[in-house]
């Protein structure tokens, strides 16, 4: 049987353009039952020295700075759109407009109101999308999903998640596109806060309910030329100019009657500013049986407890193994880790599997615009103390209750 030929085009070659390019590139060894021959066709990027990557090094067969030429090329089929956020929502509704299928990085848009904008185009074209919420992939945590629903905890009472990180912790770290509000929107709301809302929608149902908290901790940061660098780059001395979105945000939940954990309530927290914590993304799960752990930082371990008396009462880790989710597609066995590159390559097989007309495991954009809705409550209730509902957004991959 002759592979599905598919043509890729890469909007934004940056570290993220990378990871997506191999991870389609690696889906004809690890996944060979998609049968697919992947083409690299077009990339584009606004640096020359990046597209001469592009070409030279990742193998993309034509580049541009104009990336209309990648959405209107007629050899591309499905499109990464990799860019930083405040392109999102101008590239996703163009590329819905063109037709083609696409994979986009979080957040689609800066807030809610963008983020439907793209879900109203992708609407009208019908075309696949698939959004960059990796942390839904590894196998324990496909594995916590799973026994959740199957009641194995019993009733979900409470969860309790933070993504914590430091990559903004250095006071004298650049003033990037990342704190400016033009560009990135909110700030650590959108950029892990989405990150752990999605993941406890996928694993526990929808959030009906929001009130939120938020801090901006570094409220000043050294200018630098946009560009020229990120937020990594240390400016000793230099001019500086407000941080114009929150570093730190909490919110409290409360979870739909429709959910698989209907009644439960819950703490999420994220920073971009702890001292410490590197990637400490984790969320913990209780239930009137039992309850579960995971750290993303140990991401092939699951912390398990189920059962509330005995002899062996208390939590137990519980390796990655080939019974869980997709794991067996890259380790033989337990104690033989996975890493964040993997997960990408997941999330690539589901996109790719949609598109072609298979099953629908990919998150999509109305996953996207259930966690936007969230985020932007959750502001927008920080400034005012009040709760705020959520309106239900249908079509998303949210764990309903059955």
């Amino acid at each position: 049987m002759s592979k599905k030929r598919i043509g890729v085009g890469l909007i934004s070659v940056g570290w993220m353009g990378n990871l997506h390019t191999r991870a389609y590139q690696a889906l004809g060894t690890i996944y060979p039952e998609l049968n697919v021959e992947i083409e690299l066709v077009a990339a584009a990027d606004t640096s020359e020295e990046r597209l001469k990557y592009a070409q030279d090094v990742l193998g993309y067969k034509k580049i541009t700075t104009n990336y209309h030429d990648v959405l209107n090329d007629p050899n591309v089929d499905v499109v990464s759109i990799c860019s930083p956020n405040f392109l999102h929502k101008e590239m996703g509704v163009a590329a819905a407009k063109a037709g083609k299928a696409f994979w986009i990085e979080k957040p689609v848009g800066r807030g809610a109101a963008e983020t439907i904008e793209v879900a109203e185009a992708v609407k009208q074209s019908q075309v696949e999308t698939s959004i960059g919420f990796n942390y839904r992939h590894p196998p324990v945590v496909e594995y916590a999903k799973k026994i959740i629903a199957a009641g194995e905890l019993g009733d979900i009472t409470n969860v309790r998640g933070s993504y914590f990180a430091d990559y903004s912790a250095e006071p004298n770290g650049a003033l990037s596109w990342r704190f400016i509000r033009e560009y990135a929107g909110n700030g650590v709301l959108g950029d892990l806060m989405g990150h752990l809302v999605d993941q406890v929608q996928y694993i526990l149902g929808p959030i009906s309910e929001v009130v939120g908290l938020t801090k901006t901790v570094i409220t000043e940061r050294p200018v630098l030329q946009m560009g020229s660098g990120t937020h990594f780059d240390v400016i000793e001395g230099g001019e500086k100019k407000p941080v114009e979105n929150e570093d730190y945000g909490a919110m409290m939940v409360r979870f739909s009657t429709s959910a698989v954990a209907s009644g439960a309530v819950g703490t999420l927290e994220a920073s971009r500013v702890a001292v410490g914590p590197r990637a400490a993304y984790n969320f913990e799960i209780y239930g009137t049986k039992g309850s579960l752990k995971w750290d993303f930082e140990r991401l092939n371990e699951l912390e398990l407890c189920i059962g509330r008396s005995g002899p062996n009462v208390g939590y137990q880790r519980i390796m990655a193994n080939p019974f869980m989710g997709d794991f067996s597609k890259f380790q033989p066995g337990p104690g033989v880790s996975m890493g964040y590159d993997d997960l990408k390559v997941i999330e690539a097989k589901k996109f790719i599997e949609a598109f072609l007309g298979g099953a629908k495991l990919n998150s999509n954009i109305h996953d996207a615009v259930a966690a936007a809705k969230v985020v932007t409550a959750a502001e927008d209730s920080a400034g005012t103390g009040q709760w705020i509902k959520i309106a239900p957004t249908s079509g998303t991959t949210a764990a309903i209750r059955k």
